[in-house]
């Protein structure tokens, strides 16, 4: 019989062999992949938490991202009037004391979602006079949805530079420039001690640098005035709506002043002040008027 070379060990001899060297590689890519993406997903606020993962992650202040988890569903709910927030209203009241200012900013506002709890007004009363200005404020913006007037020197310093002190005697260092705009916790400055320890400053709030009052190299003393901040424009217009419902005659000048701005602030702000300012008046009249009668 003649050889046509058509025998299965010749077509098996010419096939290829497979090259499974980058396998290896390409499994280590997608467990990567979706390590990658599972981690994205159960640390995404917008990922919806059971009841018991919000217990769960309220309780868990080892890992801050889960309580502001928790605390955004939290929100939803209360925003939305559903009833079965209230069963982590002491849970708020917790993290109303706790050392993480975080924590304290958030239930600050969240508190103000619901004007009907007396625990909640008196946590709000406590806030006002934390140590962080962030936290007063939005304990302020809360006071004013329980018809609470006790947060209106607060507001109105949203609208004022906010004055930076130095935290001890040194020299300051610092390369930021007037019209610089800050995030909370963006490195103002640093203070060199005479011992060549360094204390860094760190703004407190968002905004923009007002005035510098002290510039790099200078010497500085304990609680003398560094620079000043300007609030950011969402925490002005958010003052002057809570204004106009405990604003007073006297603050009327400073908040028309944002209504005459031309580069400031945006027109929405610039109309709101204007709201603001006649909010305050027309009241004004209205208690004078019923007083005469």
């Amino acid at each position: 019989m003649s050889d046509n070379g058509n025998h299965p060990d010749t077509r098996l001899a010419q096939r290829q062999p497979r090259n499974w060297g980058s396998a290896p590689i390409l499994v280590v890519a997608v467990l990567f992949v979706a390590a990658t993406s599972l981690a994205w997903y159960f640390s995404w606020f917008g990922r919806t938490l059971s009841d018991t993962e919000i217990s769960q992650y309220l309780a868990d202040e080892k890992h801050p991202r889960h309580v502001q988890h928790a605390l955004s569903q939290i929100q939803g709910r209360m925003d939305s009037k559903d009833p079965s927030a209230k069963k982590w209203y002491p849970d708020l009241l917790r993290l109303s004391g706790s050392p993480e200012t975080e924590f304290r900013l958030t239930v600050a506002w969240l508190m103000g979602f619901d004007n009907t709890v007396t625990e909640f007004h008196d946590a709000l009363l406590k806030l006002l006079h934390d140590s962080e200005p962030i936290v007063r404020r939005n304990a302020a913006l809360a006071l004013v949805r329980f018809n609470d007037h006790s947060g209106r020197e607060e507001l109105v310093s949203i609208l004022r530079p906010y004055t930076v002190q130095a935290p001890r005697d040194g020299v300051v260092a610092s390369t930021l420039q007037e019209g610089s705009r800050v995030a909370r916790g963006t490195l103002l400055g640093r203070i060199q001690q005479p011992d060549a320890t360094l204390s860094e400053i760190r703004s407190p709030l968002l905004g923009r640098i007002n005035q510098i009052n002290k510039k790099n190299g200078e010497h500085v003393t304990a609680g003398e005035e560094i620079l000043s901040l300007n609030s950011d424009e969402g925490s002005i217009w958010e003052a002057l709506r809570g204004l106009s419902f405990v604003g007073e005659p006297q603050d009327i000048d400073l908040i028309r002043s944002y209504a005459a701005s031309n580069n400031a602030v945006s027109d929405n702000t610039r109309k709101q002040a204007a709201l603001t300012a006649g909010a305050i008046a027309s009241r004004t009249n209205q208690t004078n008027s019923s007083t005469k009668q």
